[in-house]
């Protein structure tokens, strides 16, 4: 863990990163990577919650890239871990020729994860992650759709748009989306009785005899860092019991001490039927899962040989050996536990922003928080604006009027702060 500020040698974004700009124009998907004069930068290195970008100017990173680098950008003990297996082996036959680090990773995972999550499908992506899930649910009901919740996200692959909140990415692709599923809407703390809101829950699915699954971010992400009210988890838990409905907890971003515990169902000491993980499990590697407790994930056939679910990298060996390396990690520097107490200062230093004309709310915990502003224009200023000065952060929300604050859980205190002062000065 270090303390290192930003350091710009020259303007932001600097030639080298403007020569690689035209270049990427040329040769991707329009669609992909915004491109400006003012956004984005090309990073060339990362470590700690420090980015240097191709030009030499550096960066104080409040986005952790999407929530990836819970345990620091290179850690050196994650980036060993895929070094030594790489050594070894690239690649197996995940589903055919197993590899003893998949094995200890299996029996590892349920050591950290709620209560009675004991049975793991491995992947690679969150959507991935999310697409198992969903399947293991429909063998285990012999039901076929799913309830899910407003400005929540779960991926882009088809099967995600089926129970994606946020419209605008599943309309350009309604004709090949299923349309059977429930949407509810997502509870805030600040506003909504748990109560009131599992009553609404109730109504909806009780009026349904086809739903396999619930599933929901126990705090979500992209809508901007929104948190549920107390009680809301352990009630949704009792009433998917009650109803026959499996729960599923996407904790792809929440996971691995991102909220101030190991996973944020953890807060209220729940426990779902299936758990989707991703993100920071590989340290940076991509590797993601979907774990169940044993009678659900038991609904899958016994392999006959050919597997009615995989991929060809499932199980790769490098992500296996970067995830226990993760988990170690998070272990080893108390993570959580830090992300919790730094968490309190964070959010007491953001509180005082409300005074602030263009901010409408402030939210979230451990080391995930929101600021929500007056208009998507004021957080895409603050974004170019910020990177300008030598902070990445992120807007989030919907509309884009967000701000989403989700560094490193190694973060620096002093770090922290200064990449606050000059989003407070920009605010």
């Amino acid at each position: 863990m270090n303390d290192d500020f930003e350091r710009l040698r020259g303007p932001v974004p600097g030639p080298r990163t403007a020569a690689l700009l035209a270049r990427l124009r040329s040769s991707e998907s329009h669609n992909v990577t915004f491109l400006s004069d003012e956004f984005p930068v090309f990073w060339e290195s990362a470590s700690g919650a420090t980015v240097t970008d191709v030009d030499g100017n550096r960066y104080i990173d409040l986005t952790a890239a999407f929530g990836v680098a819970n345990v620091g950008h290179a850690n050196p003990r994650v980036v060993a871990a895929i070094a030594e297996q790489a050594a070894l082996m690239t690649h197996g036959m995940g589903d055919v020729h197993p590899t003893a680090v998949k094995a200890q990773l299996l029996e590892r995972l349920p050591q950290i994860l709620p209560a009675g999550l004991t049975k793991t499908f491995l992947a690679t992506t969150g959507s991935e992650a999310v697409e198992a899930a969903f399947k293991t649910a429909m063998l285990a009901t012999g039901k076929p759709a799913f309830a899910s919740y407003r400005n929540s996200y779960h991926g882009l692959s088809l099967g995600a748009l089926s129970v994606i909140g946020i419209e605008k990415f599943r309309a350009p692709f309604r004709g090949a989306v299923v349309e059977t599923g429930l949407l509810l809407e997502y509870p805030r703390a600040e506003r909504d009785d748990p109560a009131a809101a599992l009553a609404a829950a109730r109504a909806a699915l009780s009026a349904r005899n086809d739903i396999a699954a619930i599933v929901i971010e126990p705090m979500q992400g992209r809508a901007g860092e929104v948190v549920p009210p107390y009680g809301y988890l352990s009630g949704l838990r009792a009433l998917c019991d009650e109803l026959g409905i499996v729960l599923i907890f996407d904790e792809i971003f929440t996971g691995f001490g991102r909220t101030g515990a190991w996973f944020c169902a953890n807060h209220e000491n729940v426990s779902p039927d299936i758990i989707c993980i991703g993100k920071a499990m590989g340290g940076g590697f991509p590797i993601s899962a979907a774990v169940a407790r044993a009678e659900i994930m038991d609904a899958w056939p016994v392999s006959a040989g050919e597997a009615l679910h995989t991929s060809t990298y499932l199980g790769n060996p490098m992500g296996c050996a970067a995830a226990l390396a993760t988990i170690d990690e998070l272990a080893r520097f108390a993570l959580p536990e830090r992300a919790a107490a730094l968490g309190v200062e964070l959010g007491a230093r953001l509180e005082t922003l409300r005074r602030r004309g263009s901010v409408l709310d402030v939210r979230g915990r451990g080391l995930m928080w929101g600021i929500e502003l007056t208009d998507a224009r004021v957080a895409a200023r603050v974004v170019t604006q910020a990177l300008a000065r030598g902070v990445i952060v992120l807007q989030a929300g919907p509309e884009g009027n967000a701000l989403s604050i989700t560094p490193p859980l190694v973060i620096a205190p002093s770090q922290l702060h200064r990449a606050l002062d000059i989003v407070e000065e920009l605010l």
